[in-house]
């Protein structure tokens, strides 16, 4: 993510091309700030992607006029993934393998996530046990963020 937003960054400013619809507003732009700024992607799903998905029909015409797909693939060259959130040891461990077998470095926020702890055994120890032997690293909040502040 930090390729993508120092590639992005070096004092641009985006502006968004002008339509009828928003012709007379004001357009104030964007500084990119490293380290400050994140691109996120909402549902890149099938369902609304791919002429195989369920909204197809009422989706597909403004998906390929607008080549979604293709902009959205260059927009998103990531290579590494920092991750956190719940639940350590379901959703984000989860993630953690699929990220690894896709080929991308993944590090842990260990403080960023959380899990069930039972009598029958604490599922947030097991899993930092499984983040340290898969993961290429793991993190606390602190560590995260100096690294992400420092790494342009």
């Amino acid at each position: 993510m930090n390729k993508l937003i120092t590639k992005l960054a070096a004092t641009v400013v985006l502006t968004a091309s002008m339509s009828s619809v928003n012709a007379e507003l004001p357009d104030p732009g964007m500084e990119i700030v490293p380290g400050r700024t994140a691109l996120l992607i909402t549902d890149p799903q099938n369902d609304f992607l791919s002429p195989k998905g369920v909204t197809w029909g009422v989706v597909g015409r403004s998906v390929t006029e607008n080549n979604t797909v293709e902009n959205i693939e260059t927009l998103v060259k990531i290579e590494k993934v920092i991750l956190g959130g719940m639940s350590a040891n379901l959703c984000t461990e989860s993630h953690m393998r699929e990220l690894m077998e896709q080929g991308f470095e993944v590090a842990v926020v260990s403080d960023a996530t959380a899990a069930a702890q039972l009598p029958e055994g604490d599922g947030y120890e097991a899993t930092l046990v499984n983040f340290r032997f898969i993961a290429n690293t793991v993190w606390d909040a602190k560590e995260a963020s100096h690294v992400i502040t420092h790494s342009h």
